[in-house]
């Protein structure tokens, strides 16, 4: 019986890192929703060191739903990028997890003492 349970842990292993996630590529980075704007729009921390504020691509509005503190791959726009950009893909919790084993991202937390 223990040994069962031990494959099982085994497999299931190896089915997380055969995962596939989408990693950023170019200027895209990896950030984190601090609030919601409303009409689309929402405030990202991203880990390039800068606070943009982003925006769903209207082909993806219906499909995205966003919330506070979901980590997000944010493609800066081409003018005003330091400012602006578009939320192109939201991570699934065990894909968080594995950017934060791979070292991507360090840990998902709102930092109360910048505020």
């Amino acid at each position: 019986m223990n040994k069962r349970r031990e494959e099982e842990a085994k497999l299931q292993q190896q089915q997380q890192e055969i995962m596939r996630v989408k990693l950023p590529r170019g200027n895209q980075s990896i950030g984190v929703v601090e609030s919601r704007l409303g009409n689309g729009r929402m405030r990202v921390r991203c880990y390039d060191g800068k606070t943009r504020v982003c925006r769903i691509p209207g082909s993806m509005k219906r499909n995205l739903w966003v919330r506070e503190n979901d980590v997000v791959l944010v493609e800066p726009w081409e003018y005003g990028g330091e400012e602006k950009g578009d939320v192109i893909y939201k991570y699934r919790p065990s894909q968080v997890e594995f950017l934060r084993r791979k070292g991507l991202i360090k840990e998902v937390t709102v930092d109360l003492e910048e505020f």
